[in-house]
C-alpha cells in the first residue's frame, strides 16, 4: 500500500500519471471487449413494440447532470421509447430521416441535440403534414437542419425510417407523434445488417435528389413562396 505522505511531489505526480494511463487503458479495453462481444453476436437486431409507458428520459439528454431529475415520472426504467432514443442519440457523424408525421417533442429534442453536436442531419418529410399544428419540422429548419419535402401533391411521403451513421437502420410503422408512441400499437425494427441498411440508403438518396428544390419550379402565392425549401450547401 502506498504511503503518499512520504512521497515527494515528483514521485506523487508519477504515480498519479501512471494511474491515469491505467484508467484510460482500462476504458479502451472495456470498449474493445464490448465491440468483440457485439461482433460475436453478429449485426445488431432489435425489435421495439409500442405503445410505450411514459417514463423520465432526461438522463439520456443530460448525462453529466449532478442532480437527479425531480419530475414525477418513473426513473431508471427502460422502455421501447427510451431504447429508440438511445439508438438515435448514438449518431456521431450523420442522421438521415424519412418521416411522415413529426410532432413528438422529445424526438425533436434528440434531433436538435445531434445537430448541435455537429451530426449532419438530413430530413425528408411529407408536403402536407409538415405544416400541420404541432409539427416539429419548422423547429428543425429554424435550427439550420436541412429539410426537403415530397414535391408532388399527388402522393404522400409515408416512410418512417432513420439511418444512423449510414450503418444502423431504424424502421417500422411508428409515426413520430405522441399518440403513436403512447397510444398506438406500433413496431420498430433496429438493425445493422448491411443487406437491409443498403436499400434504405439508396431509397433515402433517391428521395433526397428527387425532391431537390433546384429541380422544381417554386410555387408562389401573392408574390410569396408557399413552402420554404432547403438546398444543399
Amino acid at each position: 500500500m502506498f504511503n503518499f505522505r512520504n512521497m515527494s511531489c515528483k514521485e506523487l505526480m508519477k504515480v498519479l500519471g501512471l494511474g491515469a494511463v491505467a484508467f484510460v487503458l482500462g476504458v479502451e479495453w472495456l470498449n474493445w471487449l464490448k465491440r468483440r462481444l457485439r461482433d460475436s453476436r453478429g449485426p445488431l437486431k432489435e425489435v421495439l413494440f409500442f405503445p410505450s409507458p411514459q417514463v423520465c428520459v432526461e438522463h439520456l439528454f443530460i448525462r453529466h447532470k449532478h442532480f437527479p431529475c425531480a419530475c414525477p415520472l418513473p426513473h431508471g426504467v427502460e422502455t421501447s421509447f427510451s431504447r429508440l432514443l438511445v439508438h438515435l442519440l448514438s449518431a456521431r457523424v450523420s442522421l438521415d430521416l424519412c418521416v411522415f408525421s413529426f410532432s413528438h417533442m422529445e424526438l425533436s429534442r434528440a434531433i436538435l441535440l445531434l445537430h448541435k453536436q455537429g451530426v449532419v442531419v438530413r430530413v425528408v418529410t411529407d408536403r402536407d403534414y409538415m405544416t400541420i399544428t404541432g409539427s416539429q419540422i419548422g423547429a428543425l429548419r429554424k435550427a439550420g437542419i436541412c429539410v426537403r419535402h415530397e414535391m408532388s401533391s399527388a402522393v404522400h411521403m409515408h416512410h418512417k425510417f432513420a439511418l444512423v451513421d449510414s450503418r444502423k437502420l431504424i424502421t417500422g410503422s411508428l409515426n413520430w407523434t405522441l399518440t403513436a408512441v403512447q397510444s398506438n400499437k406500433e413496431n420498430v425494427m433496429v438493425t445493422e445488417e448491411p443487406e437491409l441498411v443498403g436499400p434504405y440508403q439508396q431509397e433515402f438518396q433517391k428521395l433526397w435528389e428527387a425532391n431537390d428544390p433546384a429541380n422544381h419550379k417554386p410555387q408562389y402565392t401573392n408574390g410569396q413562396l408557399n413552402i420554404k425549401t432547403c438546398k444543399d450547401k
